[in-house]
Protein backbone atom coordinates (compact mmCIF):
# COMPACT_ATOMS: atom_id res chain seq x y z
CA UNK A 1 0.00 0.00 0.00
CA UNK A 2 1.22 3.51 -1.10
CA UNK A 3 2.52 5.83 1.37
CA UNK A 4 2.67 9.45 2.16
CA UNK A 5 6.35 9.19 0.73
CA UNK A 6 5.77 7.45 -2.09
CA UNK A 7 4.03 10.51 -3.50
CA UNK A 8 6.81 13.02 -2.53
CA UNK A 9 9.79 13.61 -4.30
CA UNK A 10 12.85 15.95 -4.11
CA UNK A 11 11.54 18.95 -5.52
CA UNK A 12 10.64 21.29 -3.01
CA UNK A 13 7.85 24.25 -3.53
CA UNK A 14 8.40 27.79 -4.26
CA UNK A 15 4.87 29.08 -2.58
CA UNK A 16 5.69 32.03 -0.34
CA UNK A 17 6.04 30.77 3.16
CA UNK A 18 2.40 30.08 4.83
CA UNK A 19 0.21 29.91 0.95
CA UNK A 20 -2.14 27.94 1.51
CA UNK A 21 -0.92 25.78 -1.15
CA UNK A 22 0.98 23.82 1.54
CA UNK A 23 -2.03 23.10 3.32
CA UNK A 24 -3.67 21.54 -0.34
CA UNK A 25 -0.61 19.82 -1.36
CA UNK A 26 -0.09 18.16 2.22
CA UNK A 27 -4.06 17.45 2.05
CA UNK A 28 -4.30 15.65 -1.70
CA UNK A 29 -1.50 13.75 -0.37
CA UNK A 30 -2.80 12.29 2.39
CA UNK A 31 -6.24 11.53 0.60
CA UNK A 32 -5.00 9.59 -1.92
CA UNK A 33 -3.18 7.25 -0.03
CA UNK A 34 -5.79 7.03 1.94
CA UNK A 35 -8.06 6.15 -0.64
CA UNK A 36 -5.78 3.25 -1.18
CA UNK A 37 -4.16 4.40 -4.59
CA UNK A 38 -0.83 4.15 -5.94
CA UNK A 39 0.85 7.45 -8.08
CA UNK A 40 0.78 5.29 -11.22
CA UNK A 41 -3.14 5.28 -10.82
CA UNK A 42 -3.63 8.63 -10.66
CA UNK A 43 -3.60 11.55 -13.53
CA UNK A 44 -2.98 15.14 -11.86
CA UNK A 45 -4.01 17.88 -14.24
CA UNK A 46 -3.35 21.03 -13.85
CA UNK A 47 -4.14 24.94 -15.06
CA UNK A 48 -1.73 28.33 -14.94
CA UNK A 49 -1.04 29.52 -11.95
CA UNK A 50 0.80 28.88 -8.03
CA UNK A 51 -1.13 26.10 -7.27
CA UNK A 52 -0.95 24.49 -10.53
CA UNK A 53 2.70 23.59 -10.06
CA UNK A 54 1.58 20.74 -7.74
CA UNK A 55 2.55 18.13 -9.90
CA UNK A 56 6.26 19.17 -9.93
CA UNK A 57 6.24 18.70 -6.36
CA UNK A 58 4.89 15.13 -6.32
CA UNK A 59 5.83 11.58 -7.49
CA UNK A 60 2.70 11.30 -9.73
CA UNK A 61 1.36 11.34 -13.56
CA UNK A 62 0.89 15.13 -14.09
CA UNK A 63 0.59 17.75 -16.59
CA UNK A 64 -0.06 21.76 -17.02
CA UNK A 65 -2.19 22.58 -19.47
CA UNK A 66 -3.49 26.29 -20.84
CA UNK A 67 -4.73 28.82 -18.62
CA UNK A 68 -8.79 28.02 -18.03
CA UNK A 69 -7.97 24.73 -20.12
CA UNK A 70 -7.87 22.25 -16.74
CA UNK A 71 -11.46 20.57 -16.86
CA UNK A 72 -11.37 20.39 -20.92
CA UNK A 73 -8.01 17.96 -21.02
CA UNK A 74 -9.30 16.00 -17.96
CA UNK A 75 -12.00 14.96 -19.34
CA UNK A 76 -9.88 13.78 -22.29
CA UNK A 77 -7.92 11.90 -19.91
CA UNK A 78 -10.82 10.42 -18.70
CA UNK A 79 -12.52 9.53 -21.44
CA UNK A 80 -8.96 8.09 -23.14
CA UNK A 81 -7.99 5.52 -19.91
CA UNK A 82 -11.21 5.69 -17.22
CA UNK A 83 -9.39 3.31 -15.39
CA UNK A 84 -7.33 6.02 -13.81
CA UNK A 85 -8.29 8.42 -11.34
CA UNK A 86 -8.47 11.93 -12.73
CA UNK A 87 -7.72 14.81 -10.32
CA UNK A 88 -8.15 18.44 -11.33
CA UNK A 89 -6.12 20.93 -9.47
CA UNK A 90 -6.30 24.67 -10.43
CA UNK A 91 -7.01 28.44 -8.84
CA UNK A 92 -10.28 30.56 -8.56
CA UNK A 93 -8.87 32.52 -11.77
CA UNK A 94 -8.20 29.32 -14.01
CA UNK A 95 -11.11 27.40 -12.99
CA UNK A 96 -13.84 30.14 -12.39
CA UNK A 97 -13.13 32.78 -14.81
CA UNK A 98 -10.90 31.31 -17.62
CA UNK A 99 -12.22 27.77 -17.71
CA UNK A 100 -15.67 29.21 -16.47
CA UNK A 101 -17.13 27.67 -19.56
CA UNK A 102 -15.71 24.21 -18.84
CA UNK A 103 -16.89 24.42 -14.89
CA UNK A 104 -20.36 24.05 -16.34
CA UNK A 105 -20.18 21.25 -19.11
CA UNK A 106 -18.01 19.22 -16.17
CA UNK A 107 -21.01 19.44 -13.92
CA UNK A 108 -23.90 18.89 -16.29
CA UNK A 109 -22.27 16.24 -17.95
CA UNK A 110 -21.15 14.43 -14.58
CA UNK A 111 -17.86 13.31 -15.89
CA UNK A 112 -15.97 11.24 -13.16
CA UNK A 113 -13.23 13.93 -11.71
CA UNK A 114 -12.37 15.49 -9.03
CA UNK A 115 -11.80 18.83 -9.44
CA UNK A 116 -10.29 20.91 -6.70
CA UNK A 117 -9.98 24.24 -6.78
CA UNK A 118 -8.02 26.67 -4.18
CA UNK A 119 -9.64 29.90 -4.02
CA UNK A 120 -7.57 32.64 -2.76
CA UNK A 121 -9.83 35.21 -4.24
CA UNK A 122 -6.63 36.64 -6.61
CA UNK A 123 -4.98 36.56 -9.11
CA UNK A 124 -2.20 35.60 -7.34
CA UNK A 125 0.83 34.77 -10.00
CA UNK A 126 0.60 37.68 -11.96
CA UNK A 127 0.45 40.17 -8.90
CA UNK A 128 -2.79 41.00 -7.35
CA UNK A 129 -5.27 41.52 -9.91
CA UNK A 130 -9.15 40.49 -8.44
CA UNK A 131 -10.30 37.07 -9.80
CA UNK A 132 -13.98 35.60 -10.15
CA UNK A 133 -14.69 35.27 -6.17
CA UNK A 134 -12.78 38.25 -5.20
CA UNK A 135 -14.76 41.27 -3.08
CA UNK A 136 -16.76 43.71 -4.52
CA UNK A 137 -15.07 47.28 -3.71
CA UNK A 138 -11.64 45.23 -3.05
CA UNK A 139 -8.67 47.74 -3.97
CA UNK A 140 -6.01 46.33 -5.89
CA UNK A 141 -3.44 47.42 -7.88
CA UNK A 142 -5.89 47.24 -11.70
CA UNK A 143 -8.57 48.12 -10.10
CA UNK A 144 -7.25 51.32 -7.57
CA UNK A 145 -11.21 52.58 -7.27
CA UNK A 146 -12.20 49.05 -5.95
CA UNK A 147 -13.67 45.87 -7.95
CA UNK A 148 -16.76 46.49 -9.70
CA UNK A 149 -17.66 43.25 -10.48
CA UNK A 150 -19.49 41.06 -8.10
CA UNK A 151 -18.52 37.56 -6.44
CA UNK A 152 -19.76 34.53 -8.26
CA UNK A 153 -20.76 31.57 -6.25
CA UNK A 154 -19.18 28.45 -7.88
CA UNK A 155 -21.21 26.33 -5.18
CA UNK A 156 -24.12 27.66 -5.97
CA UNK A 157 -23.44 27.59 -9.86
CA UNK A 158 -22.94 23.72 -10.26
CA UNK A 159 -25.24 23.20 -8.16
CA UNK A 160 -27.94 24.81 -10.46
CA UNK A 161 -26.11 22.76 -12.92
CA UNK A 162 -27.12 19.27 -11.92
CA UNK A 163 -23.28 18.55 -9.53
CA UNK A 164 -23.89 15.54 -7.98
CA UNK A 165 -20.38 16.26 -5.31
CA UNK A 166 -20.38 19.67 -4.04
CA UNK A 167 -17.89 20.74 -0.83
CA UNK A 168 -15.82 23.45 0.69
CA UNK A 169 -13.37 22.69 2.51
CA UNK A 170 -10.17 25.73 4.35
CA UNK A 171 -6.59 24.79 3.79
CA UNK A 172 -5.67 24.75 7.21
CA UNK A 173 -7.82 22.53 8.29
CA UNK A 174 -5.74 19.07 6.55
CA UNK A 175 -7.57 16.66 7.79
CA UNK A 176 -11.32 18.37 7.31
CA UNK A 177 -9.74 18.74 3.30
CA UNK A 178 -7.86 14.90 3.21
CA UNK A 179 -11.62 13.56 4.13
CA UNK A 180 -13.33 15.31 1.36
CA UNK A 181 -10.67 14.45 -1.16
CA UNK A 182 -11.14 10.87 0.39
CA UNK A 183 -15.09 11.25 -0.45
CA UNK A 184 -14.36 12.85 -3.90
CA UNK A 185 -12.04 10.29 -5.00
CA UNK A 186 -15.02 7.64 -4.24
CA UNK A 187 -17.59 8.82 -6.13
CA UNK A 188 -18.80 7.94 -9.51
CA UNK A 189 -19.15 11.49 -11.17
CA UNK A 190 -17.83 15.18 -10.69
CA UNK A 191 -16.42 16.17 -7.46
CA UNK A 192 -16.31 19.93 -6.86
CA UNK A 193 -14.00 20.60 -3.78
CA UNK A 194 -14.17 24.69 -3.39
CA UNK A 195 -10.96 25.00 -0.91
CA UNK A 196 -10.52 28.64 0.93
CA UNK A 197 -6.90 29.66 1.33
CA UNK A 198 -4.73 33.10 2.17
CA UNK A 199 -2.35 34.42 -0.55
CA UNK A 200 -0.52 35.66 1.70
CA UNK A 201 1.24 37.84 -0.64
CA UNK A 202 -1.43 39.51 -2.69
CA UNK A 203 -4.66 38.93 -0.49
CA UNK A 204 -3.72 40.17 3.00
CA UNK A 205 -6.86 41.03 4.60
CA UNK A 206 -8.10 37.76 3.98
CA UNK A 207 -5.77 36.12 6.26
CA UNK A 208 -5.95 32.65 7.90
CA UNK A 209 -7.09 34.61 11.16
CA UNK A 210 -9.84 35.99 9.16
CA UNK A 211 -11.06 32.51 8.23
CA UNK A 212 -10.80 30.80 11.44
CA UNK A 213 -13.07 33.76 12.50
CA UNK A 214 -15.88 32.82 10.05
CA UNK A 215 -16.21 29.53 8.74
CA UNK A 216 -18.15 26.93 10.51
CA UNK A 217 -18.92 22.98 9.65
CA UNK A 218 -21.76 21.97 7.96
CA UNK A 219 -21.82 18.59 9.57
CA UNK A 220 -22.06 20.70 12.82
CA UNK A 221 -24.74 22.08 11.71
CA UNK A 222 -26.72 19.32 11.04
CA UNK A 223 -26.64 19.60 7.64
CA UNK A 224 -28.19 16.80 5.36
CA UNK A 225 -25.73 16.04 2.20
CA UNK A 226 -28.61 14.65 0.37
CA UNK A 227 -31.22 17.14 -0.16
CA UNK A 228 -30.19 19.87 -2.85
CA UNK A 229 -31.97 22.20 -1.89
CA UNK A 230 -30.73 22.84 1.37
CA UNK A 231 -27.15 22.61 -0.16
CA UNK A 232 -28.46 25.89 -2.53
CA UNK A 233 -29.22 27.03 0.55
CA UNK A 234 -26.36 26.49 2.44
CA UNK A 235 -24.44 27.67 -0.82
CA UNK A 236 -26.18 30.78 -1.01
CA UNK A 237 -24.78 31.91 2.14
CA UNK A 238 -21.37 32.70 1.11
CA UNK A 239 -20.32 35.10 -0.46
CA UNK A 240 -22.88 37.98 1.07
CA UNK A 241 -22.38 36.55 4.88
CA UNK A 242 -19.74 36.74 7.76
CA UNK A 243 -20.40 32.88 8.28
CA UNK A 244 -18.98 30.43 5.74
CA UNK A 245 -20.01 27.13 5.75
CA UNK A 246 -17.39 24.66 4.91
CA UNK A 247 -17.64 20.75 4.46
CA UNK A 248 -19.77 18.43 1.90
CA UNK A 249 -23.01 20.56 0.96
CA UNK A 250 -24.34 17.69 -1.56
CA UNK A 251 -23.85 14.20 -3.12
CA UNK A 252 -25.47 12.15 -4.72
CA UNK A 253 -24.96 8.55 -6.94
CA UNK A 254 -27.92 8.10 -8.33
CA UNK A 255 -26.52 9.85 -11.60
CA UNK A 256 -24.41 7.54 -14.06
CA UNK A 257 -21.28 9.40 -14.77
CA UNK A 258 -20.59 10.40 -18.15
CA UNK A 259 -18.12 7.34 -19.15
CA UNK A 260 -20.45 5.08 -17.32
CA UNK A 261 -23.09 6.08 -20.28
CA UNK A 262 -20.48 5.71 -23.35
CA UNK A 263 -20.85 2.03 -25.05
CA UNK A 264 -17.53 1.94 -26.02
CA UNK A 265 -15.83 2.47 -23.11
CA UNK A 266 -17.91 -0.91 -21.55
CA UNK A 267 -15.39 -3.05 -22.96
CA UNK A 268 -12.58 -1.41 -20.54
CA UNK A 269 -10.36 1.67 -20.91
CA UNK A 270 -9.21 3.07 -24.70
CA UNK A 271 -5.73 2.24 -24.05
CA UNK A 272 -6.22 -1.07 -23.12
CA UNK A 273 -8.66 -1.92 -26.03
CA UNK A 274 -6.96 -3.29 -29.69
CA UNK A 275 -6.76 -1.50 -32.04
CA UNK A 276 -9.66 -2.59 -34.68
CA UNK A 277 -8.55 -1.04 -38.67
CA UNK A 278 -11.11 -1.13 -40.93
CA UNK A 279 -10.92 -2.78 -43.99
CA UNK A 280 -9.11 -1.51 -47.10
CA UNK A 281 -12.17 -1.50 -49.16
CA UNK A 282 -14.00 0.96 -46.68
CA UNK A 283 -11.56 3.65 -46.99
CA UNK A 284 -11.41 3.00 -51.28
CA UNK A 285 -15.57 3.68 -50.77
CA UNK A 286 -14.74 6.99 -48.72
CA UNK A 287 -12.20 8.08 -51.05
CA UNK A 288 -14.41 7.49 -54.13
CA UNK A 289 -17.75 9.45 -52.16
CA UNK A 290 -15.42 12.49 -51.33
CA UNK A 291 -13.42 13.16 -54.57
Amino acid sequence: MATVQDYTNEIRPTWCPGCGDYGIWNALKRALVQAGLEPHQVMLITGIGCGSKIPDYMRINGMATLHGRTLAVATGFKLANHGLKVVCVHGDGDGYGMGGNHLLHAARRNIGLVDVVQNNHVYGLTKGQYSPTSRAGWVTPTSPEGAIDRPMNPLALVLSQGATFVARSFSLDIPHLTNLIVQALGHRGYALIDVLQPCVSFNKPMSYEWYRERVYKLEDAGHDPTDRLTALERALEYPGSERIPIGLFYRSEEVPSYEEQVSTLRAGPLVAQPLRPRPSADYTQLWQELF
